[in-house]
């Protein structure tokens, strides 16, 4: 099952890319290029959610489309 969450890419003003999930807290990433950071940050969500399973904790809920 795949689920869609929403993420915001900031462009760092000495090059490269940081990206957060809204709906994951503390959930970041980063990459040189647009690409990269959003790839990683595929990778994190992953793992994120992988580790809240593992220790019996609540997925927090996706964001509306309308927040």
């Amino acid at each position: 099952m795949t689920l869609s969450r929403y993420v915001v890419l900031h462009q760092e003003e000495d090059g490269g890319y940081w990206v957060e999930c809204l709906s994951l807290p503390r959930c970041f990433s980063q990459g040189d290029t647009r690409e990269e950071a959003l790839e990683n940050i595929k990778e994190a969500i992953e793992a994120y959610i992988e580790s809240l399973q593992k220790h019996g904790e609540a997925i927090p809920k996706l964001l509306s489309s309308n927040h």
